[in-house]
């Protein structure tokens, strides 16, 4: 253990415990108001999160590996036990025991399979087997990929159906990314032949192209919900929450090509 996983372990928690944070949140405000147990339990790890973000930000890259080791366990089970809230409420929507509940059954999946991300990357830091680069590559963008492909469908659908335009370029973007998911699982079941340079290389190229154009769309949309200038049923934080989902995207793209361009170089 040295100051890299320090930093890479404190990254990481800082950035999902917040999305944590938000998801009870979300969850919370899409519950009816006879639900008052899974509001308490909502609220409860909405308070639970925002101890573990505010005790990341306590942390240091100085700080003693062991003690991140130790801290990455108990963020692990925190994130063990949302997604287990997450998917009992799923269970619930889907046999139909919340008639007219708000959350929609793929926003809740969505957010399980976030959280059993989350909860898979400590298990790895800790361990120390991060996969190689190349499966990296493939694995991530798989992931998120599908993330942005659900963030276009949500945001279809909650923008009111007079916002004809937007709405448009938001199905347009849910298709793109289908697409470009549908490609990353042909990559992913041609490994390991599939994993040659040149190919991951152009791989991540059509990728960025495509994150950037919906990160810049979803930053108008969130510039334009805050400034209350669309109409839509989407919280200003939702938007903004998107929004860095993306930019986490790009940062984890950005990554990668530095660090074929090295393989390259050799």
């Amino acid at each position: 253990m040295s100051n890299a996983f320090v930093a890479r372990s404190l990254d990481e928690i800082r950035f999902w415990s917040r999305i944590m944070k938000e998801h009870s949140l979300f969850l919370k405000l899409g519950f009816r108001c006879e639900d008052t147990q899974l509001i308490n339990e909502a609220n409860q790890f909405y308070s639970l999160f925002e101890g573990i973000e505010r005790q990341a930000h306590s942390h240091t890259v100085a700080t003693d590996p062991e003690q991140i080791q130790r801290f990455n366990v108990e963020v692990r089970n925190a994130a063990a036990h949302i997604w287990a809230f997450k998917r009992k409420v799923l269970g619930l929507v889907l046999s139909c025991q919340m008639p007219g509940a708000n959350n929609f059954p793929l926003l809740i999946d969505h957010t399980s399979r976030e959280a059993n991300y989350f909860k898979n990357r400590l298990e790895q830091l800790n361990s120390g087997k991060l996969d190689p680069l190349p499966d990296a590559i493939i694995n991530e963008n798989v992931f998120f990929l599908r993330i942005m492909a659900d963030h276009a469908k949500f945001i279809g659908h909650l923008l009111d159906p007079s916002e004809r335009q937007l709405v448009e370029q938001a199905r347009n973007f849910s298709h793109d990314f289908d697409q470009l998911l549908f490609q990353a699982q042909d990559l992913d079941s041609m490994r390991p032949q599939s994993q040659t340079v040149s190919l991951l290389d152009q791989f991540l190229d059509e990728n960025r192209v495509s994150v950037k154009s919906l990160r810049d769309f979803k930053k108008t949309a969130r510039d334009l919900i805050e400034a209350c200038r669309i109409k839509s049923i989407i919280h200003p934080l939702l938007a903004d929450h998107v929004f860095r989902e993306a930019e986490r995207f790009l940062t984890i793209i950005d990554m990668f090509e530095q660090s074929l361009a090295s393989v390259k170089s050799k």
